[in-house]
């Protein structure tokens, strides 16, 4: 394929400095990127104000959500064939455009059922900006410079967490439900001037490619019938009942059968298996899949934490996130520097994940009522360590793959990264709802959040099986 950026004329090669040219266009793309990102959490904290707006239950409404990441799942494995047909600029564009024109319609929602179908053409339209900005930013920046070019991938993905529920705590508080999905057209607007600028037409040498429609269909059908079962799990607080195990089973089913269909094809396949073959490649999405399950899953735990327990407002909860923002954007603020400087990607990530750890012990103590001070001190930490070792993870999963590769092994490894939020969510959600039946508040997401360290101490087994750098 051929290469869809260049850093331009302006571009200056030094050990520790990035040329202007291409941290401009990683901050175009990082708009896009992060609007996408903050929606996943956004939108959490407006659902009371929603359930009494539209006198719907809080199963109806859970959908408000779980339609957004069913359509994020589905079309994200379409990004490498879309950059083959289409071009990486125009794919962007696109995406990010569709993306706007869904939030605008979701705030002018009129039902419940127009919101939960406008929100899946925003996630339709968001599905692919994350991927992209891998895919784009990888090959400007080559792999002397991927560590810190990485820094910018990072961000969207580690930051909207935390950050979408105090963004949305602050707008629903102030201005109500709507500026939840209105906010999105600055951030949009400014994205797309600023892509149309600096990303260059690419050429479309692969034009002619074919899509695989089978192979879509097994693929995305799969994909989102996990996601949906997952999701009902958490509604049902049960992984036995049959809207869980059965469509669930049936996406197993469809992804074999996808694998089984795509080392057959003659076509591209749109998620070629064999690159799981690559050591690099597999340790990384498994990695980034158990830290999000760990992310997601603290993220929706915390606000529910000191609302429950401490009375907090709905700003109020969003706000006490903040420490866990503040640590990420810290972190990956100076972990692609040394990368690039140490190339011990292995050891920072083993590191990293002792700090995740120790800063979620705190939380696993909420029996005995730890100071704000210390649960606070407790989140900046594992800010530190989940923005660390994304970088580290980031960085490493492209190794050795070549540039045809890059965009369907991102499409794969995004896809195991949703997958990974989804499932950290209900699992640590059943496992509160269990705890909170025989337990005091306090001491049953004590319970809960001690299984999240040990969800963290699970992903040293991939991180170990990271490969050193290879040397120059």
């Amino acid at each position: 394929m051929t290469s869809t950026t260049s850093p331009g004329p302006d571009r200056v090669d030094t050990p520790d400095r990035l040329d202007p040219a291409l941290v401009k266009l990683a901050l175009a793309l990082m708009l896009g990127a992060l609007a996408s990102g903050l929606d996943t959490t956004i939108v959490n904290v407006t659902f009371d104000q929603l359930i009494h707006r539209f006198h719907a239950s809080v199963g109806t409404t859970q959908w408000v959500s779980t339609g957004y990441l069913l359509a994020l799942t589905m079309v994200m494995p379409l990004t490498g064939w879309a950059i083959g047909r289409f071009g990486a600029r125009t794919t962007w564009l696109a995406s990010l455009g569709l993306f706007l024109v869904g939030s605008m319609l979701c705030g002018i929602a009129w039902s419940m059922p127009a919101l939960i179908a406008f929100r899946v053409v925003q996630g339709l339209g968001g599905g692919m900006l994350l991927p992209l900005i891998r895919v784009i930013l990888g090959r400007a920046a080559g792999q002397q410079r991927m560590g810190r070019a990485m820094v910018f991938v990072a961000v969207p993905g580690s930051l909207s967490p935390a950050l979408g529920p105090i963004l949305g705590g602050l707008v629903t508080y102030g201005l109500g439900w709507r500026w939840a999905f209105y906010i999105n057209a600055p951030i949009c607007l400014a994205g797309l001037v600023l892509a149309w600028r600096l990303l260059p037409r690419d050429e479309r040498g692969r034009g002619a490619v074919r899509l695989d429609i089978r192979g879509l269909a097994l693929l995305s059908g799969g994909l989102v019938a996990i996601v949906a079962g997952l999701s009902e799990a958490g509604n049902r607080h049960s992984f036995t009942a049959t809207e869980v195990w059965l469509p669930s089973a049936l996406g197993v089913a469809l992804i074999v059968g996808y694998t089984v269909h795509a080392l057959a094809t003659r076509y591209e396949p749109i998620i070629n298996p064999r690159l799981f073959r690559a050591r690099a490649f597999t340790a990384s999405s498994i990695l980034q899949f158990l830290l999000n399950a760990t992310l997601f899953g603290s993220v929706f735990l915390v606000p529910l934490y000191y609302q429950q327990v401490r009375h907090a407002s709905v700003m109020q909860a969003g706000l006490l996130l903040a420490p866990l923002g503040a640590g990420t954007a810290l972190s990956i603020a100076y972990v692609g520097k040394l990368i690039d400087r140490t190339h011990a990607e292995r050891a920072i990530t083993l590191v990293a994940m002792v700090l995740s750890g120790v800063g979620l012990v705190p939380y696993a103590l909420l029996g005995n009522a730890p100071d704000q001070a210390v649960l606070a001190l407790a989140l900046f930490v594992a800010g530190l360590g989940q923005g660390a070792i994304k970088l580290t993870a980031f960085t490493i999963g492209f190794r050795g793959l070549s540039p045809d590769e890059i965009a369907p092994a991102s499409s794969a490894n995004r896809v195991l990264q949703q997958l990974g939020g989804v499932l950290g969510t209900v699992v640590l959600a059943l496992i509160f709802q269990n705890a909170a039946t025989g337990h005091a508040l306090p001491s049953a997401f004590g319970h809960t959040f001690a299984w999240a360290i040990g969800l963290t101490a699970l992903a040293v087994v991939p991180a170990l099986a990271l490969p050193p750098r290879p040397q120059d």
